[in-house]
């Protein structure tokens, strides 16, 4: 086993797993809300993607705001459909409601685009970077690098905008928040637009590196939900350390056992870190972070 290559493979999937998380995880700190959809819009974002490329026949590069543009406006949609309940912080019906617009993504993407497994045609993907032992390829570098900016654009934003002070009152008190003046409902539907948006954005460069199928949006929610937990509610820094530990462990441990348990043993570390620290690696803070 070529332990460097590994280690590489590791930060470059931890990477991937906090970039598909960081919506969710600003959605979970203010919104206090578990998005069961979110692995479909990651999987919308991805074919939206393709699409672009291969109907139109635009430039990868071209695709990329194409896919932004349509998860944003899936996840405001998705927000005004549930405004109410997100209003009145009905969790369980949101869930619910949430869970079933995954569905309904996944059954019309599959109509719209079939069940064959597709490939985004990256450019990125055909340039080979060697390093020693380490073989990577631009589209690797891209993920580390975008997953980067946004971690630190989003920090900046939450700690120094009035967006980011916005989203705070709201995740601490919405209904105190509305009596000073800010517009909740607003703030709720920026809030899933940028999810719909970052999501996509991941998928635009993740995606690319594996075929996709209408389905694989099942996989990339329960990873997500690993990452979002274990760094804490609406960590913006515990869900980077998150997502870079979980990619490391899940190369690894399918390098030394078998890529099909991973999952399985994600959780397994899961399960006793949350029994002993239950506000997850970052406990203590809100979305700010």
């Amino acid at each position: 086993m070529n332990v460097w290559q590994q280690l590489a493979n590791g930060v470059i999937m931890g990477h991937a797993y906090a970039l598909i998380a960081i919506g969710w995880t600003l959605l979970l700190g203010a919104a206090r809300l578990v998005n069961f959809g979110h692995g479909q819009m990651y999987m919308l974002g991805a074919f939206m993607a393709w699409w672009a490329t291969k109907a139109t026949g635009m430039p990868y590069y071209a695709a990329i705001p194409v896919a932004v543009i349509a998860g944003a406006v899936l996840g405001a949609v998705m927000q005004r459909a549930m405004l109410r309940l997100t209003l009145q912080q009905n969790l369980v019906s949101l869930m619910i409601v949430t869970l079933g617009f995954g569905q309904i993504i996944e059954g019309t993407a599959g109509l719209a685009f079939g069940v064959k497994p597709r490939m985004i045609a990256s450019p990125l993907n055909e340039t080979n970077l060697h390093w020693g032992p380490v073989l990577l390829t631009a589209q690797d570098v891209a993920v580390v690098v975008v997953t980067i900016a946004m971690f630190i654009l989003l920090r900046f934003v939450m700690n120094r905008g009035l967006a980011g002070s916005w989203v705070r009152m709201v995740a601490e008190d919405p209904r105190l928040t509305q009596l000073a003046g800010v517009n909740v409902a607003q703030v709720y539907l920026g809030i899933f637009a940028f999810e719909g948006a970052a999501v996509a954005l991941a998928a635009t460069l993740v995606a690319p590196r594996t075929p996709i199928i209408t389905s694989m949006g099942f996989d990339e929610v329960i990873m997500t939900f690993v990452v979002v937990v274990l760094g804490g509610v609406g960590s913006v820094a515990g869900s980077y350390v998150a997502g870079l530990a979980l990619g490391v462990f899940s190369a690894f441990f399918g390098a030394l056992v078998a890529p099909a348990y991973t999952t399985a043993a994600a959780f397994l570390v899961m399960i006793p870190i949350m029994v002993l620290r239950p506000g997850g690696l970052a406990s203590g803070g809100g979305p700010s972070r």
